[in-house]
């Protein structure tokens, strides 16, 4: 994807930070903007507790934190917000948050008595810490968007999975969504492909414990793309893996947007029988599962968000159109 620069195309007044989440997505956004990341230090007291010293000038400039939270989530979330803090304290311009993975975005209702929303109280945080704007990648749900109290602009990767499907012939595909929560988005990838959707009926009983009771559509003898926003565990994804067994389906690959893959996830996935592929985004590391150094595995695509990210993030300073990416 080529940047759009606007009239100017003046990148002058951005200043990009990295917090230690992702550096390597940071590096291939700044470098897609053909800027560097502006260096920044992150030191911890013998108390524990952490500091962040932004080593670059921010004084009325367009300042970009990218940081998603990803494990440990805690420690990524802390540090975020005292980069904030000194990019409001070094008299920024404008502070955006550019957060590829809000884990906390999957705390988005009281679904059982006396129990917080972390969501909502994440964004409170991050908002009182300075942030004037947030840059996020495909919340869990669509009223996450709304717990901010500063302008969201809410990115999907569905043109850049799509990308991976190039060239196929998917006349004999179906896209199906785990549960009905995201069929819209499903049925979105649906049309980029040119493919049927399906969905499946889920009851979620605890983090890891889900049950799917069918599948809504037509599925049998078919090439299966599953759309999901986030695997962590995989529960879903192998509780509906029975469900498509169970209906016909001719092949299966796998596609989400936030490859967490807690434990042996990856593992289970690649060598499930029924899953030919797995394809992914590199909006959270996958370095705890594939080492630095150690050869992708086999059944294993990852399609960069990078370009994407960068796009929006020369939009939003240029003041252009956002939501203009996603006119198709």
């Amino acid at each position: 994807m080529r940047i759009r620069t606007g009239s100017s195309g003046n990148f002058d007044k951005i200043v990009l930070f990295s917090g230690s989440a992702h550096p390597g997505l940071a590096a291939d956004i700044a470098a897609e903007l053909g800027i560097s990341l502006a260096p920044s230090r992150t030191s911890r007291f013998s108390n524990d507790c952490l500091e962040v010293q932004l080593e670059a000038n921010c004084r009325e400039r367009d300042v970009f934190i990218i940081q998603p939270l990803v494990p440990p989530v805690q420690e990524a979330l802390v540090e975020l917000l005292l980069m904030i803090d000194a990019a409001r304290g070094a008299s920024a311009g404008r502070v955006t948050v550019v957060m590829p993975h809000y884990a906390y975005a999957r705390s988005d209702k009281k679904d059982a008595p006396r129990i917080s929303i972390g969501g909502r109280m994440v964004a409170d945080l991050m908002v009182a810490a300075g942030a004037n704007r947030v840059l996020a990648m495909t919340l869990h749900s669509p009223q996450v968007h709304g717990f901010f109290s500063v302008p969201v602009d809410h990115l999907h990767a569905l043109r850049e999975l799509a990308t991976h499907f190039q060239g196929e012939d998917l006349s004999n595909s179906v896209v199906v969504s785990p549960d009905l929560g995201n069929a819209k988005p499903a049925a979105q990838f649906a049309r980029l492909l040119g493919t049927g959707v399906a969905a499946g009926a889920k009851q979620r009983f605890a983090d890891d414990r889900v049950m799917i009771a069918d599948v809504i559509g037509e599925i049998e003898g078919k090439d299966v793309i599953v759309l999901d926003d986030e695997i962590a565990k995989g529960s879903t994804v192998f509780e509906l893996l029975d469900r498509l067994r169970e209906r016909g389906a001719r092949t299966v690959r796998v596609v989400c947007t936030h490859p967490i893959f807690a434990g042996d996830a990856l593992d289970k996935l690649l060598a499930h029988p029924d899953i030919d592929e797995v394809v992914c985004t590199d909006t959270v590391p996958l370095t705890r599962q594939i080492p630095e150094g150690v050869e992708k595995p086999e059944g294993l695509s990852v399609i960069s968000v990078a370009p994407a990210i960068a796009e929006a993030i020369g939009r939003i300073h240029e003041g252009e159109s956002v939501s203009a990416l996603f006119t198709h």
